[in-house]
């Protein structure tokens, strides 16, 4: 007989229903002899009262079909009505309803077996035994599918992680709902620092914790090793070397570590050795360290490829701003947040022979290629300025060079030349941010004339010549300053002039003035490009 059979057909707390004193005294003693424990009721309504005040409650009961309140089949009906006692097994008997259409009437109506008198006493044992037996196994089935899903709920809040905290709050609150206890999970990021979040009991929010320096050689002791994989171990409390919301009463801990690529530490998950008392109880443990172990991975990859892009992306941008008599130049770039894409927002600013070109442009979409695109763009535009062409020939060339990439690659971008011989600039502007002019007076006006995008080999119109007296401010942004989801454009670019309105008259400040009135929302890339024209 295996050890689950025999946890199943252990002695139980039976009711035993009849009205009659002498069968509840007969069935009692059979049933205490077997190791039972027994409550007793003498009609309907006082078993179903004693079974709604038990604690714990009955697993199964023995009702007499003929009661002086109700009939037995009705006690059943209720019990089995009840979500609270459905699972209860409820064994007729009776001395008098012995005819098959009686037998057949109690198994329709809800009973799980059917016993006539006089009933032999290993007969009802038997019969009490299989209905524990399949009772408690349909119970801990359930239990397990409960715990299933959880587990499963568990997985999806933890590949929604965006940081280390997130992904180890889901790691602690997942492992303590799932085994019913305390639980600390600790995740080494990339950078190397140990992040600890842990609950203190079953089902509570989890917390962050201090970690101490020496986290990473904690598991050196562990049967994991260093092998891609996953293992729980059993530690005693008293020697383990981190801090941990399990206390040192609970006992020995069940620590689960879990790598999936070679080199990388470990994620951990542990809990009270007492909650991990059954197979089923490791599997779980076992499989949702590793489930964090993926998702944790997963962090660092992308944080990794973020990395290799934010570099590359910032090689492309320019050094620094050309000096140049005619005009104070600032350039503020904020790229997204740490777990947004990144976006193609690109700005420059070259002197030429014959004055200044200035640029802020936009490629759609976020990922490396829009950061690779951007820099070819970039790079592009500077030649072409360098070469003298105006400001809407550079776009005429830059959409044959969008011509060799991928059809649907599109470009917004606003180009000033800033002549060294006349007030008057050329403004193309390709579907971009419309740029705003400050007067010396305060006066902000924007520059609403404007092409389509590149890349979409439309003819690109003839640029429009503004007239800028000495000491205007010029602003190019992009779209990532001030777009937000909860407002429209109009009412954005609306603030937009306000807050040039109010700005600091130093490109600096300038720059400064926008970003703090626009914080970034991490949505997006961020630039702002300012100059402040100066006499020829």
């Amino acid at each position: 007989m295996t050890l689950q059979r025999i946890q199943d057909e252990r002695p139980a707390l039976v009711l035993v229903v009849d009205d009659n004193p002498t069968n509840r005294y007969v069935l009692g003693t059979t049933l205490r002899r077997a190791g039972h424990r027994v409550v007793e009721a003498a009609d309907g309504a006082e078993g179903l009262a004693v079974l709604a005040a038990s604690d714990p409650r009955p697993e199964a009961a023995l009702v007499d079909v003929r009661l002086p309140d109700m009939t037995g089949y009705e006690v059943c009906e209720r019990i089995k009505a009840d979500p609270g006692t459905a699972y209860l097994p409820v064994i007729h008997i009776s001395a008098s309803a012995i005819s098959a259409s009686d037998r057949t009437q109690g198994l329709n109506r809800g009973a799980d077996a059917y016993l006539t008198e006089p009933i032999a006493p290993d007969e009802l044992l038997a019969t009490l035994t299989a209905a524990l037996r399949y009772t408690r196994a349909r119970h801990r089935a359930e239990a397990l599918a409960a715990r299933l899903a959880r587990l499963n709920e568990t997985t999806l809040s933890l590949y929604r992680a965006t940081t280390a905290v997130g992904l180890a709050r889901a790691a602690a609150e997942g492992a303590s709902r799932l085994l019913d206890t305390a639980a600390d999970a600790f995740l080494t990021a990339s950078d190397g620092s140990v992040t600890h979040l842990a609950t203190t009991a079953a089902g509570a929010p989890a917390r962050e914790l201090p970690t101490v320096p020496e986290a990473p050689g904690a598991w050196q002791w562990h049967s994991l090793t260093d092998r891609v994989g996953a293992a729980v171990d059993t530690v005693p409390r008293a020697g383990w070397p981190l801090p941990a919301a399990v206390r040192e009463d609970d006992g020995d801990l069940a620590v689960a570590l879990a790598r999936t690529k070679q080199g990388r530490p470990p994620a951990a998950v542990a809990v009270p050795a007492s909650a991990v008392s059954t197979p089923h109880d490791r599997d779980l443990l076992t499989q949702l360290t590793h489930t964090t172990a993926l998702a944790l991975e997963a962090l660092r990859a992308y944080d990794e490829e973020r990395t290799l892009a934010l570099t590359l992306q910032r090689s492309f941008l320019p050094e620094s701003l050309p000096p140049t008599g005619r005009a104070r130049l600032a350039v503020r770039y904020a790229p997204a947040s740490q777990y947004a894409e990144i976006g193609g927002d690109f700005y420059e600013a070259v002197r030429t022979p014959t004055g200044l070109v200035l640029a802020v442009g936009d490629v759609a979409g976020h990922s490396l290629e829009a950061a690779m695109v951007m820099g070819q763009v970039r790079h592009a535009l500077r030649a072409y300025a360098l070469d003298g062409h105006a400001p809407h020939e550079i776009h005429r060339r830059l959409e044959r060079i969008l011509a060799t990439h991928d059809p649907l690659t599109s470009v917004t971008l606003c180009t000033v030349q800033v002549p060294n011989d006349s007030d008057v600039l050329r403004i193309a502007n390709a579907g971009h941010i419309p740029p705003l002019l400050r007067a010396p007076d305060g006066t902000v006006r924007e520059i609403t004339g404007h092409g389509p995008l590149l890349g979409l080999a439309l003819p690109n119109p003839e640029p429009v010549e503004v007239e800028a007296a000495p000491g205007t401010d010029l602003v190019l942004v992009t779209d990532g300053l001030i777009e937000r989801r909860d407002r429209s454009l109009d009412e954005s670019l609306a603030r937009l002039s306000d807050a040039v309105a109010t700005a600091p008259g130093d490109p600096e400040g300038l720059c400064d003035h926008l970003l703090s009135t626009f914080p970034p929302d991490g949505r997006d890339d961020v630039a702002i490009l300012a100059a402040n024209l100066r006499a020829r």
